[in-house]
């Protein structure tokens, strides 16, 4: 029994044993397990994540400063020595807007003109007056109406050539000179045949895609120099009334003193009130935005006689649709340049009085451009008495012929 016992005792002891070292055995290998699985996570997130290194981040925030010193830099003043100089630059800095804006405005004048040349040439004319690349000197436009057939009668017997020798003007001055009307209101009717039938006879009409009418003389004035530049390409545009008196040498010589600037407005400048009082001749019914009662309109050439450059002729062609028409059609053109870089030249030649005035002048060898009288805006009783004032204050018959332009 003793050897069962201790045999009994050894065995349950054995097993004991057995049991302890299973136990101890389990836990190395669960810690060597874990502490393989820890490296080999870390070599895992080693490759996926570089971590970098000193110098490169010293690199980094040194470009980064670099930037925001550029930065800085351009938008703060270099020194107090240099702010103090701040104000001196001011006027220098408005010189140079004045300059920017003028250089913008002569841009502008020349790509109006430029834009006018080429629709001009792409236009169609009529056969007539078709003058392809021919290059005139002047084109003189003279306004007239429907019962002023007297007056181009007696305009034609006196300063404006006629036939064979207006067609040499023409070709050897380059100078253009057309009666200017537009259609009566019943378009084809009697009147508009009258034309019809005097053009046939003199070939010197220019017809206008314009509804006559007194009231209408600034929408006429504006339909001619769009006409006028589409159909010849020029140096000057003259537009004159059918009642006053020009010699026409004496003309060119003046416009052509003026060769050399660009844009260049030439007559007898006022500056005449502006007329409120309804029912009184030269009426102003916007008469409230030029300022006061009793204010006097901006400088601007008389309505008798003036002339008008190329870029300035340009200018109304390409803006005809924004130009806006005050009651008198020379208000409205010395409106339409307000605001440009035009000069304005005050010629008095160009409004001289009928004999002796002009006679007087002639005589002392200033002969006058145009001579008309003030008092009926153009010369009175014009039909009658034009050819008088060309006898005494015309110039000679060749002196369109020695004139060189």
């Amino acid at each position: 029994m003793s050897f069962n016992k201790s045999r009994g005792v050894g065995i349950g002891g054995g097993g004991g044993d057995e049991l302890v070292l299973r136990g101890s055995v389990s836990k190395k290998w669960t810690f060597l397990l874990c502490l393989g699985s820890f490296c080999i996570g870390l070599l895992f997130t080693n490759r996926m994540w570089t971590m970098p290194e000193p110098k490169e981040i010293i690199r980094r925030s040194t470009l980064e400063l670099d930037k925001m010193n550029l930065v800085t830099g351009d938008c703060a003043p270099e020194s107090i020595g240099d702010a103090k100089d701040i104000p001196g630059e001011v006027p220098r800095t408005q010189d140079v807007i004045q300059t920017l804006d003028k250089t913008i405005s002569n841009l502008e004048m020349e790509l109006a003109s430029a834009k006018a040349t080429q629709e001009s040439m792409l236009s169609v004319a009529p056969a007539s007056e078709s003058t392809g690349k021919r290059k005139y000197f002047m084109v003189v436009g003279i306004n007239t109406a429907f019962s002023s057939r007297k007056r181009r009668d007696s305009v034609r017997a006196t300063w404006m050539p006629q036939g064979e020798k207006r067609r040499k003007m023409e070709e050897e001055k380059g100078i253009i000179i057309r009666f200017v009307i537009g259609h009566s209101a019943t378009s084809g009717g009697i009147l508009d045949r009258a034309i019809d039938a005097e053009d046939r006879k003199h070939g010197d009409f220019m017809r206008l895609d314009h509804v006559e009418g007194y009231l209408e003389l600034a929408a006429k004035t504006k339909a001619y120099f769009i006409a006028a530049v589409s159909m010849w390409d020029a140096e000057y545009y003259i537009k004159v009334d059918d009642d006053v008196h020009v010699n026409i040498a004496t003309l060119g010589n003046t416009l052509a003193r003026h060769r050399s600037k660009p844009r260049v407005y030439v007559g007898c400048m006022k500056s005449g009130p502006v007329l409120a009082q309804k029912g009184v001749r030269y009426h102003e019914p916007e008469y409230w935005k030029f300022g006061e009662w009793g204010n006097k309109y901006f400088r601007h050439a008389t309505g008798q006689l003036y002339a008008i450059s190329k870029d300035l002729a340009s200018y109304i062609a390409l803006n005809q649709h924004v130009l806006h028409k005050y009651a008198n059609e020379d208000v409205s053109l010395g409106a339409w340049f307000i605001g440009l870089d035009v000069e304005h030249v005050d010629d008095r030649r160009l409004c001289c009085g009928t004999p002796p005035d002009c006679e007087w002048k002639a005589q002392a060898g200033n002969v006058c451009v145009a001579s008309f009288d003030w008092s009926c805006s153009g010369i009175c009783k014009s039909a009658d008495r034009i050819k008088e004032v060309h006898q005494r204050c015309g110039e000679s018959e060749n002196a369109i012929w020695n004139a060189k332009f």
